[in-house]
């Protein structure tokens, strides 16, 4: 873009179903780490805004849970999170991979669209022979878009052309957000996310998926961040598994953190973590509303 050209700003929603490196591909378009990344469907619950400012643009970028039929009150929040975005977005941005297949469950957020779309074909880097060109054969016959483009939100690969895409497809508009903001969250957010992201990676089965983080204090000063942060679980058994035998499991879910956290903020963090249970805090709309996933 060159000095004269008008000003483009816009919000670029990006869907699809579970695991298909949503939260991958943003963090790569902004250039941080905004969404926590595990192996695990769901970790996403949230709609998390990362921002990209240049002199002439402006995209602001949400990350959305995957898209399923919600079996309860959370996952029915998540979705309703995935509506809001597509409600105010200029460009909708639907992310597959190559091991995926069409499921209706898609079909209600696609019908939602009246913007824009770019569909995108994730983790091309895993793929062999002819298996990304045939997978986008078969992408098509599915699903219509304004453009088809294949990346690696892993590896990198085609970002640069993707951005492309996204920029021609934005409508003229000043900023919306100073350009010196990277996202719409407060910094609890991220820690209650960091150390969530931690809890999915070490704990197995349903204990994750029980887990919730409330950052209860944040002190910052020169040198350090001092944090406290409350870890939810929805049964007593489960509050045990998260502490472990002798408290080290929590410990080292502490430690991970606390690397993480003092990466982000960029000074010492003195982190200290407790275990308290709200049962089946997931179904229950008094718990989602404390926890943020209602208004």
């Amino acid at each position: 873009m060159t000095k004269s050209s008008a000003h483009k700003a816009g919000f670029v929603s990006i869907i699809g179903k579970p695991n298909v490196g949503k939260s991958t591909l943003m963090n790569q378009m902004v250039g941080e780490k905004l969404s926590i990344i595990t192996s695990k469907a769901q970790t996403t619950r949230h709609r998390i805004m990362g921002i990209i400012s240049g002199e002439n643009f402006q995209i602001v970028y949400s990350d959305t849970p995957g898209i399923i039929k919600p079996q309860y009150q959370l996952q029915e929040s998540m979705m309703h999170f995935v509506n809001y975005s597509l409600e105010d977005a200029d460009v909708v941005l639907i992310v597959a991979d190559i091991y995926e297949k069409y499921d209706e469950a898609l079909e209600d957020s696609l019908r939602k669209i009246k913007v824009p779309t770019i569909f995108i074909l994730n983790k091309i880097d895993q793929a062999k022979g002819s298996q990304a060109e045939d997978k986008m054969e078969y992408w098509k016959e599915h699903i219509k878009a304004d453009e088809y483009i294949m990346v690696s939100a892993l590896e990198g690969l085609n970002i640069d052309g993707l951005f492309s895409a996204i920029v021609n497809q934005l409508p003229e508009h000043e900023a919306y957000f100073p350009k010196d903001q990277l996202t719409d969250k407060p910094e609890r957010f991220f820690v209650d996310e960091i150390i969530r992201e931690k809890i999915f990676k070490k704990y197995k089965k349903e204990v994750p998926y029980s887990t919730e983080v409330v950052t209860t204090e944040f002190r910052e000063d020169e040198t350090i961040i001092r944090i406290r942060a409350e870890i939810y679980v929805e049964r007593k058994s489960q509050k045990g598994i998260i502490i472990g035998k002798g408290g080290e499991a929590l410990k080292q879910v502490g430690i991970e953190a606390r690397k993480d956290l003092e990466a982000f903020f960029g000074k010492q963090i003195h982190l200290e973590t407790f275990v308290k249970v709200a049962e089946d805090w997931r179904k229950k709309e008094i718990s989602l509303k404390r926890f943020g996933y209602k208004n």
